[in-house]
């Protein structure tokens, strides 16, 4: 029987992707007592990026909020792993990190990361509510537009 989350994405008309592996050294998440700590999750579906470029470049807002929520999915299917597959065991979403792979003069990193931060209380409503930090960068990892990364407690 599909847990009240699942139920929630389904609604919702959303699939989550199976969780990806590292493309580095290091580990998709560390559980520490209650908390698990989501590895930096970029736009990518099926084995591909998905929105590469430079937010206030070559990529606008809409599509950078439409990567940030690519992300946001990505980093579900890693805390569901996590979570040995019951996402009802999130009891808090409590942080997320996002960084914007972004042009000189671009400030509207907030917006873009409002697309992971809106899917988090989709899926967890009030318990998706979260700290954020929204951060410019020169360049991210395989060029791709945005990379978010979060905390999460569970049960």
């Amino acid at each position: 029987m599909a847990g009240t989350i699942d139920a929630r994405l389904s609604e919702l008309g959303i699939e989550l992707p199976e969780a990806a592996t590292p493309v580095a050294n290091y580990v998709p998440y560390i559980i520490t007592g209650n908390l698990v700590f989501v590895s930096g999750q970029v736009a990518i579906a099926n084995g591909e990026i998905q929105y590469s470029g430079k937010l206030g470049d070559t990529v606008s807002i809409e599509d950078g909020q439409k990567a940030a929520r690519l992300c946001g999915s990505n980093l579900l299917a890693q805390l569901k792993a996590a979570c040995g597959g019951d996402l009802d065991r999130v009891t808090q979403v409590v942080k997320l990190g996002g960084f914007v792979n972004a042009a000189p003069d671009f400030t509207d990193q907030a917006q873009v990361i409002n697309g992971a931060s809106d899917l988090m209380v989709e899926v967890f409503q009030d318990k998706g509510k979260h700290a954020r930090a929204a951060v410019g960068c020169v360049a991210l990892p395989l060029g791709t537009a945005v990379e978010v990364d979060g905390i999460f407690e569970i049960s």
